[in-house]
């Protein structure tokens, strides 16, 4: 029988054995033929990197030149063996390359490729769209498969899902042909929506979810579930009109959930408040006086209007909305009305913040001076009248005052029988004081004075004395007559001295109603 040596590589992490040719022919059935040779190559023990070193291994042992052990004497080479010897070690390096193909070719691969079970969530790359469905990559030996009735929302975050993408998945089980995984991510969004609905509820964080429809007692949202809110925790818990709120997205709380029997119970209320409350605490600690800040007009009362800050209302009131009178504050804010006021006195203690909007505007009485002088006649409408005279607006923002004095050359005891609101009246200028926002007026100073009457009874002396054969009425009175003039006379007197404290007492009026005004 012909045959050739078999090569054996050591190699650092053990034996293996490779035939490095084959027997050419049969082999012969005579037993006194010399056993087939072996050659020994390997580096076991000689530490990484090690040069392979081979042995030829005969019928009686292995090669003492090697160092390996031997179970008899050096075997006695036949002709021709060293020129064999010199062709394998020639042959060694080409050898050593195909050991590496071999040894990879004998690894079980199939210990590293995953395998999944009915039930398992994975995460996989879709490799093809079409319309037997979607393929996903899982990293098994072929893909997985997505059914059409399967996918659920074709979408990822609000986009088209394309090739490319990695997605959640459920395994459903293997088709049973061709060995494939069947997929679905309808019910991984399905698990996924659930998991993370009760992740809310444990840590208490607020979801956002869109109102799908309105049923008796409460509202139905989409969450990935189903899930409900009751009438009492949408919006205040008073809202009678639920059906405005279909359509929109809304903030909740997690309140109840029980996955056994599909129930998810949610509250826009709780959910409301408790962002109220942490804005407000945010605001509180970030205001401070002089700030000019945005805000929302929440209520419109008498006195003023209430300004959503941010989780906390402020008070504008009436008397800080303009630099003129304001008659009510639906005239000057609106509710829902954006707009930007200052801070005045923040009070935590009270929960009282005061806020200015004139303070943000520009102050007419800043121009005055330069405007308007002592003297000058100007025009003006009647704004509103008071028991002590009338205002007159000049501009918007710059108010003047006619006391009662000032409205006529005769006495004027109620306003309102000279002038009416509404009314345009030229007025002059009679007193600037800008410092202290006040202007007063007189409308009989900017008229023509009139001729006083003459008296009768003087009319009469000054033609008793032209003629002195006439008879007075002096001479025709008795003693009792002459005593009732002398009364009538010092009542006379004492009417003048009542004019005089009156006089005093419009300027003390006046006094008062710059004071009131102000105020």
């Amino acid at each position: 029988m012909s045959c050739r040596p078999i090569t054996i590589f050591a190699m650092t992490d053990g034996l293996h054995v490779a035939v490095s040719a084959a027997r050419s022919g049969f082999m012969s059935d005579e037993r006194s033929e010399t056993p087939e040779a072996m050659e020994f190559v390997g580096n076991a023990g000689q530490g990484e990197g090690a040069e392979p070193s081979a042995v030829q291994v005969g019928s009686d042992g292995v090669d003492q030149g090697t160092g390996a052990l031997s179970s008899g004497s050096e075997p006695q080479q036949t002709q021709g063996s060293h020129a064999e010897d010199t062709e394998k070690a020639e042959a060694a390096p080409a050898s050593s390359e195909q050991e590496k193909e071999d040894i990879g070719n004998d690894v079980d691969y199939t210990q590293a490729i995953p395998s999944f079970s009915a039930g398992d969530m994975v995460k996989g790359t879709v490799v093809h769209i079409d319309r037997d469905g979607v393929l996903v990559d899982v990293g098994t030996k072929s893909e997985g498969i997505v059914p059409p009735r399967e996918m659920g929302s074709p979408e990822i975050d609000g986009k088209p899902v394309e090739v490319g993408d990695k997605i959640d998945v459920y395994v459903i089980g293997t088709d049973e042909q061709d060995g494939n995984l069947i997929l679905s991510k309808k019910r991984a969004d399905f698990e996924k929506a659930w998991q993370r609905v009760i992740d809310a509820k444990e840590t208490g964080r607020i979801l956002t979810a869109m109102v799908t429809d309105r049923v008796k007692g409460g509202l139905v949202v989409d969450l990935g579930i189903r899930g409900f809110i009751p009438a009492s925790h949408v919006g205040s818990g008073k809202v009678r009109n639920l059906d405005r709120y279909v359509g929109q997205s809304l903030p909740l709380k997690v309140i109840e959930v029980d996955k056994d029997r599909r129930k998810v119970v949610l509250s826009h209320r709780i959910a409301v408040e408790e962002e109220r409350e942490r804005q407000r605490q945010a605001t509180l600690q970030s205001l401070a006086e002089g700030q000019v800040r945005t805000g929302i007009v929440r209520r419109i009362t008498d006195y003023g209007a209430f300004i959503d800050l941010g989780g906390v209302d402020g008070l504008l009131h009436i008397s800080e909305m303009s630099w003129t009178r304001v008659d009510h504050p639906s005239k000057v804010v609106k509710q829902g009305e954006r707009i930007h006021v200052m801070v005045l006195k923040v009070d935590p203690e009270a929960n009282r913040i005061s806020l200015g909007l004139r303070q943000i505007l520009p102050d007419p009485w800043n121009e005055v001076p330069k405007k308007y002088h002592v003297g000058d006649i100007v025009k003006g409408t009647i704004s509103r009248i008071v028991p002590f005279g009338a205002f007159v607006q000049l501009e918007e923002g710059i108010e003047g005052i006619i006391p009662n004095s000032e409205l006529s050359y005769r006495r004027v005891n109620k306003p309102e029988s000279v002038v009416k609101v509404g009314e345009e009246v030229e007025v002059k200028v009679i007193d600037i004081s800008p410092e202290e926002r006040r202007m007063t007026l007189s409308k009989r100073q900017a008229e023509p004075i009139p001729e006083p009457e003459r008296p009768k009874e003087r009319e009469h002396g000054r033609q008793s004395r032209r003629d002195p054969d006439r008879i007075t009425i002096g001479d025709v009175l008795d003693e009792d007559d002459r005593a009732a003039l002398t009364s009538r006379s010092r009542r006379g007197t004492k009417a003048k001295a009542e004019a005089e404290a009156e006089a005093a007492a419009d300027a003390e009026e006046r006094e008062l109603m710059y004071e009131q005004d102000e105020e």
